[in-house]
């Protein structure tokens, strides 16, 4: 690497949730010195893309400008990263800036790897392919499903790890209502082709989406990775593994909406932080209760791009912040890591317009309910509206600015 430009005593590579909100809770808790490295000039709330695709929110209240949440007195380095070197405790951007550090928060979200699936790309130019996954093409997906009236309306969940893993289905579900109230359903089929096994990891939540499928007779198709869209045919082209070998299996489409592969920024991947082999490959590695690198001491991650067990939601962040920004002040101070984190990730699942099933868990796989005196392994109009009001509002008065 070049001579360093700048040094920062904290940079956090990264400014989406995980990022700011470590950012926001070193500001609270005294810590000069520290820098945000982020290209993106906007911010996204993201879980408000789902709604965006059912017709039921503007995709306007998801996005705000950047500079609003980066906490005064920390800098913003308005660049992206392109190689970390942990030894030399050195970042190095794409405009060629390197950045030296004394402690790094790795931070840099998940990437969304389109080019994946072949014809991908292409098939998102036709009326008949969207994603909620991207901020341009959420409003069309609700375009699409005004337009659709029958046929097969089918839905990808990739084999890899997604960031908010009920999200392929909440579209999925929505839409199945849209198409019961609008008197389609008879001239619908409704498809669910996974790389997962199952429908949910978490068995008590499983039973209720189990039941979600059966009321709106969505026909499930699990082991089925997506590898190729053929647009001027409509049809999708799976993966399937029978007997220990893998073929492929072409189901056709009226409306498509995909869930694309995702993994780790490249240059994690790259980078001596990472797995190198094995099923965490491309990974940043960090100790699943305390966050801190097994490695180097110094370096903290946390969100989408660490390997932690649990899944890569807004709500695993939030309980996973605190724990990290405890444990860096403290290996700042010269004393040990003692805070943990259990696992605990949520997942609010819209099964419908106006109800909704808020799955809260930890890394054992149990239920771990947040919200007094109420029953989240029921469909509840209460938690439609903490999805659709509550949450956006938690996430940015208080999430991204260190108070929650």
């Amino acid at each position: 690497m070049p001579a360093p430009t700048q040094h920062h005593r904290v940079l956090i590579i990264g400014g989406g949730t995980a990022g700011l909100t470590v950012a926001a809770r070193l500001k609270r808790k005294g810590v000069q010195g520290v820098a945000v490295l982020e290209p993106s000039a906007v911010h996204y709330y993201q879980p408000l893309w789902t709604l965006v695709g059912a017709g039921a929110a503007d995709i306007a209240a998801s996005v705000r400008p950047q500079a609003d949440y980066i906490p005064k007195g920390t800098r913003w380095i308005q660049d992206r990263a392109e190689e970390v070197d942990p030894v030399g405790q050195q970042v190095l951007t794409r405009g060629g800036e390197c950045l030296a550090y004394d402690f790094l928060v790795v931070a840099p979200g998940i990437q969304l790897d389109w080019d994946r699936v072949l014809g991908l790309r292409e098939a998102l130019e036709t009326p008949f392919v969207s994603s909620n996954y991207d901020f341009r093409l959420a409003p069309k997906t609700w375009e699409m499903v005004q337009a659709f009236q029958g046929g097969t309306a089918l839905f990808t969940h990739p084999a890899t790890p997604v960031k908010c893993a009920g999200a392929p289905q909440k579209i999925m579900y929505l839409v199945a209502d849209h198409l019961r109230r609008g008197g389609l359903t008879g001239k619908s089929r409704v498809v669910f082709g996974s790389g997962a096994r199952t429908l949910f990891a978490v068995q008590p939540f499983a039973r209720v989406l189990e039941g979600v499928v059966d009321r709106y007779g969505i026909e499930t198709h699990f082991g089925h990775d997506l590898v190729e869209v053929r647009a001027g045919t409509r049809e999708a082209v799976f993966s399937v593994t029978r007997d220990g070998r893998r073929e492929q299996v072409t189901l056709g489409y009226d409306l498509l909406h995909v869930t694309p592969p995702q993994s780790a920024p490249d240059f994690i991947k790259r980078s001596a932080l990472a797995h190198q082999d094995g099923p965490n490959a491309g990974w940043v590695k960090a100790h699943k209760h305390t966050l801190q690198h097994p490695h180097h001491p110094n370096v903290f991650a946390i969100g989408d791009a660490s390997d932690l067990p649990t899944s890569r939601t807004g709500a695993a962040v939030r309980a996973e912040a605190p724990v990290l920004v405890e444990n860096l002040v403290a290996v700042m101070e010269g004393r040990e890591p003692t805070a943990r984190y259990d696992g605990y990730a949520s997942c609010p699942l819209v099964t419908g317009y106006g109800r909704m099933l808020l799955a809260e868990f930890d890394y054992e796989g149990k239920p771990a309910p947040s919200l007094p005196f109420i029953n989240t392994l029921v469909e509840r109009r209460d938690l439609w509206l903490l999805k659709k009001y509550g949450l956006p509002h938690l996430y940015w008065d208080w999430m991204l600015r260190g108070r929650a």
